[in-house]
């Protein structure tokens, strides 16, 4: 992108950018002075323009967002975060996390921490903004999320009413250029309320802004509902194997030899595997591995070709991305728990068509591990994933057939498989994971055959309500291009 020197001879401020093989807009002088003279053309973006030129020709009364649509919209004072172990805190979900499916908590803030914990938390129906960072991310309250402690990044909207299309627009491609660029289209680092409450909004017919509404509605009760039978695999595969919690076989694994003056354990010589790593032999480990084998039927490894066809790990390339249409969707690692991902790129298909088709291509009911950076998170790949790319940073297992994916997938995420991947976690200053380590897992399989089945069809129906969910979002982002931004 070129910024050219503003004439006025040529073009006016409210004129289009002219096509051209690159992308260029024209800058008025005063946007110069009011950026501190900065000269990169990256600081004058002609997309958040576009956005604006484009939202000009909507049939619909153009209205301010804070004007009709919003009661309130506030985010906490900064506080200094006092971070505890589990047991002794309250889950703290931070903004990166806030549009996974099913958020877990990764950090546990001190109830002594300098802030009423109770203003920190989210309520039933608020609409959620990064508001620094990666400014502009949007994630909507349902009963997932109700109730959780979030940080002073997020801004919270209280909607007077249709909080669904609020989410809906803000999550819409002209609705995240409004947010993240000023009125001449220049990018912004941090969004504060008031920005937000001057963003310019189509005001369309009631029956319109509830159509969208309930369908936003509809995707998220789907992922509550996805959630909740996610759980109860979880709990149907602990009853079938008689497991205590994990905390309690931490205890009963006597972890650490207290009598020394560092954190220790012992491991007789017999059970080196050629591994000196003392992480592959925390305790816990042989705990769980010594109770599976009193109370499953068999337990085999997770390469056994009886349940998978392969395991497989891309070698590693250089990345071309390109435009939306012109490429396959691609997913990074941290993408892995979004239900779509929130910054979504397009990876070449002419320039890599052998390692898409060979080692990148997502199916249906593969199981995806992260190799790397934070490596062992486990997903079931749902049905409109099938098709896309994942990056050379995650393993995909293949199994066998559908009617032990959603089993495998419920063993790899519960506490205990998660530890028994954990203890294959190789490297000291960049922590990873080999195909060759995930074909090591031990999994067991259960002596009653229906219960097994029962849990394998809960995870799979709880990964068809994921699809569906996705469906319904993407149906209201439709309606909102189609019916309300476009239609003429």
């Amino acid at each position: 992108m070129v910024a050219q020197p503003y004439d006025s001879s040529q073009t006016t401020e409210n004129q289009e950018p002219k096509s051209s093989d690159f992308k260029w807009t024209t800058v008025n002088l005063q946007e110069v002075f009011e950026t501190s003279y900065r000269l990169e053309a990256g600081v004058y973006g002609t997309e958040g323009r576009q956005a604006r030129l484009d939202l000009g020709r909507c049939k619909w009364d153009i209205v301010r967002l804070g004007d009709e649509f919003i009661e309130d919209t506030f985010y906490l004072g900064r506080f200094k975060r006092i971070y505890v172990e589990e047991k002794n805190g309250v889950p703290f979900i931070l903004p990166s996390q806030m549009t996974e499916i099913s958020p877990k908590a990764s950090k546990f803030i001190s109830p002594t921490t300098g802030i009423d914990i109770e203003i920190t938390r989210v309520e039933r129906g608020q609409v959620l903004l990064t508001r620094s960072g990666t400014i502009g991310v949007v994630s909507y309250v349902s009963k997932t999320l109700e109730n959780q402690s979030l940080s002073d990044d997020v801004i919270r909207i209280k909607a007077t009413e249709y909080p669904g299309y609020i989410y809906t627009y803000l999550k819409s491609r002209i609705g995240r250029l409004l947010v993240e660029t000023n009125n001449y289209g220049a990018v912004i680092k941090h969004i504060e309320p008031k920005h937000l409450n001057a963003i310019p909004i189509p005001n369309p017919p009631p029956i319109l802004k509830q159509e969208i509404h309930d369908l936003v509605e509809e995707s998220f009760n789907l992922r509550d509902e996805s959630n909740e039978l996610m759980d109860t695999a979880q709990v149907l595969l602990k009853e079938a194997l008689e497991l205590a919690s994990i905390e309690v076989l931490h205890e009963q694994a006597k972890q650490f030899d207290e009598t020394v003056g560092v954190l220790n354990y012992s491991v007789p010589l017999s059970r080196i595997y050629g591994r000196l790593d003392g992480s592959y032999y925390v305790p816990v480990v042989e705990v769980i591995e010594q109770h599976l084998e009193r109370t499953a039927r068999e337990v085999v490894k997770l390469g056994d070709s009886r349940i998978s066809q392969s395991v497989i790990l891309p070698g590693r390339f250089k990345r071309i991305y390109v435009e939306e249409g012109a490429g396959v969707l691609f997913i990074g690692g941290k993408q892995l728990y979004e239900l779509y991902p929130s910054n979504k790129k397009y990876l070449s298909i002419s320039k890599h068509t052998e390692q898409i088709k060979n080692e990148l291509t997502i199916k249906e009911d593969m199981i995806l591990i992260t190799r790397a950076g934070t490596p062992g998170n486990t997903v079931l790949a749902p049905r409109h994933w099938d098709g896309w790319a994942i990056t050379d940073n995650i393993i995909s297992l293949v199994p066998i057939s559908k009617s032990i994916a959603g089993y495998l997938y419920a063993w790899l995420s519960s506490d205990y498989g998660q530890e028994l991947l954990h203890r294959l976690v190789c490297g000291s200053v960049v922590s990873y994971l080999e195909k060759e380590h995930i074909s090591q897992v031990s999994v067991p399989l259960l002596h009653s055959e229906s219960t097994q089945r029962e849990i394998n069809d809960t995870v799979l129906e709880a990964n068809r309500k994921r699809t569906e969910a996705y469906n319904l979002e993407q149906k209201a982002l439709k309606v909102l291009d189609e019916r309300v931004i476009y239609g003429r």
